[in-house]
């Protein structure tokens, strides 16, 4: 703490502050906040509730954009006037606490910053996250389902709304696949980069002779339509398939066939859902999710330069974006940014957020080679 040189650190701050807020556009801000106040509270504004939802949801996000970036210019304003009266006094316990607030700002002032950089046509989106078991039988299923639990971690870590759409459950442990929505602010944008397929090395629990096993696994993220997007399936091309929801092990979730497996006939996507109570309720969300797919699937065929969004994900050797490795030593590394963490227990707790900071940055700067 003595080594600090807290005026040159507060300068910094403020030169990472001012950039930020200049690539915010504070100003443009302050009027789409302006505007959707208005629309907000119009009488006639729950008429339409769909529209409505989105315009108060839009608003309300705006709101805490601006309040974030308020926040932190206060903190900093704080922590330079906790400096100086824990200066003027030769008071530790002061600088101690400044110490400890200059780290905190650093951290928030860093993921304000990569927010910045996620300025896609759909990274603004709540995510739709599948993850499908690959080459490695059962090893692959229970990695499939270490997975789901680290994202779920994640996004319950920054207090995102999560629901689990569709688990398929393999036979002996694991999940053959999964799909679940992260309902937050710029969610597609920044689990996008965790697209792509994964791979684990470790001491097999299910070998009884204790062999060594590598397996892996697939990640696929797409941005949740929503009701403004012009995307129309006309009903035969759609094939419906019903079945009987089931649990880990081939236990009856329930009692009717109340899952829905949707086919769209002309480019084979498949999306299947059975987490609802009602085949109705099912046959809703896979509409949904069909949507988001197709729209993405319109756009990226659109677009000569192919966004990295969901792509073809092999899930098997020669194809893997990250490494989690449990044995002879304990490493996750992702391949594309060379970031690595030793702490492989933290990482499958839900602890990624530096692989996706990292992911964000690689993808900026890839984006901005290509353009020049």
């Amino acid at each position: 703490m003595a080594n600090i040189d807290f005026s040159a650190e507060i300068r910094a701050l403020r030169a990472t502050y001012t950039s930020i807020e200049r690539v915010s556009d504070v100003e443009a801000l302050k009027e789409d906040i302006a505007e959707l106040s208005e629309r907000a509270g119009e009488p006639d504004l729950w008429d339409d509730p769909a529209a409505a939802q989105k315009i108060t949801s839009r608003l309300s996000h705006r709101q805490s954009e601006l309040e974030r970036l308020n926040r932190l210019v206060s903190r900093i304003d704080d922590l330079e006037v906790l400096v100086e009266l824990g200066q003027d006094e030769d008071d530790a316990d002061s600088m101690g606490e400044a110490a400890t607030e200059l780290e905190s700002i650093r951290k928030s002032l860093k993921e304000l910053e990569v927010v910045t950089l996620l300025s896609g046509e759909y990274d603004e989106r709540e995510a739709v996250v599948s993850i499908r078991a690959g080459a490695g039988g059962v090893d692959a299923a229970d990695f499939a389902e270490m997975l789901m639990r680290m994202y779920l971690r994640w996004a319950e870590r920054h207090g995102y709304p999560t629901t689990v759409m569709d688990t398929s459950y393999a036979e002996e442990a694991g999940l053959k696949s999964a799909t679940f929505e992260v309902k937050a602010p710029y969610a597609f944008g920044t689990l996008s980069v965790e697209a792509g397929t994964h791979r684990l090395v470790r001491i097999s629990p299910f070998d009884n002779q204790g062999r060594r096993q590598t397996s892996f696994a697939a990640v696929e993220v797409i941005p949740l339509i929503e009701s403004t997007d012009s995307i129309d399936i006309p009903d035969n091309e759609i094939r419906v398939d019903v079945f009987r929801s089931s649990g880990p092990g081939g236990q009856s979730v329930n009692t009717t066939d109340s899952a829905v497996r949707l086919t769209h006939i002309p480019t084979g996507t498949v999306v299947s859902m059975q987490n609802e109570k009602s085949q109705l309720q099912n046959r809703a969300a896979a509409l949904r999710v069909l949507q988001s797919r197709l729209l993405l699937l319109k756009k990226e065929q659109e677009d000569a330069e192919k966004k990295a969004f969901a792509g073809d994900v092999k899930a098997s050797w020669g194809d893997q974006m990250r490494s989690y490795v449990l044995n002879p030593y304990q490493m996750v590394k992702d391949l594309r940014t060379e970031h690595e963490v030793g702490n492989t227990s933290a990482v499958f707790d839900g602890e990624i957020d530096d692989f996706i900071d990292a992911g964000i940055r690689w993808r900026t700067d890839n984006r901005n080679a290509d353009k020049s």
